[in-house]
């Protein structure tokens, strides 16, 4: 049996996201502002366990909705983006990096909005999407443990830039992958409404 996707707004799984949402730029000030890598870490690790959280209460509570569709995967992308300004800002990530990933957000951003103008629904998330994400979102942490000075940055920063350069890597071929499904869809023709 498929869920069944509702228009309800408040839910569960809707207000652990707008939490996540929330704790977006005060993960960007902590990076920026003082500096506070240790609870920079600490909102980004509350942010992956709502995550996780909101998504196993939307399929035990059936409280799927059209909003946290939309809105679990942005706030994804403003970790990611939020944290690669950070880093990039900070020397930490090269700027080229920062460039390629937010391009690749902005080019399916735009084809998003290409597919809902002529009727289609915007791309299925893939386990490949995912997977880059997870990488990166894990990344970072390890990538600010690696800038610091104590015994576990000579551990953390390597680790860190693998998991940098494996979720990079992804994120791109799946950036690929998504756009191949965007010129398949556009090329064919346009979905029937349902009445």
């Amino acid at each position: 049996m498929g869920r069944v996707i509702s228009g309800r707004v408040i839910t569960v799984p809707n207000l652990l996201s707008m939490l996540r949402l929330a704790g977006v730029p005060v993960f960007l000030w902590l990076l920026l502002g003082p500096r506070a890598d240790g609870w920079a870490i600490v909102v980004l690790m509350v942010g992956g366990f709502t995550d996780w959280l909101d998504g196993k209460l939307a399929r035990l509570l059936g409280q799927f909705s059209a909003v946290g569709a939309l809105l679990d995967p942005a706030v994804d992308r403003l970790y990611i983006l939020a944290a690669l300004v950070a880093l990039g800002v900070r020397d930490v990530v090269p700027w080229w990096a920062v460039a390629a990933l937010v391009a690749r957000d902005v080019v399916l951003g735009v084809c998003v909005v290409v597919l809902r103008m002529r009727g289609f629904a915007p791309f299925r998330v893939t386990y490949l999407g995912k997977s880059a994400t997870f990488l990166l979102l894990y990344a970072f942490p390890l990538l600010l443990l690696g800038v610091g000075t104590s015994g576990v940055a000579a551990i953390a920063q390597p680790l860190g830039y693998a998991f940098t350069a494996w979720g990079i890597g992804l994120y791109l071929y799946s950036g690929v992958l998504y756009l191949a499904q965007f010129v398949l869809a556009v090329r064919g023709p346009r979905p029937v409404a349902s009445r």
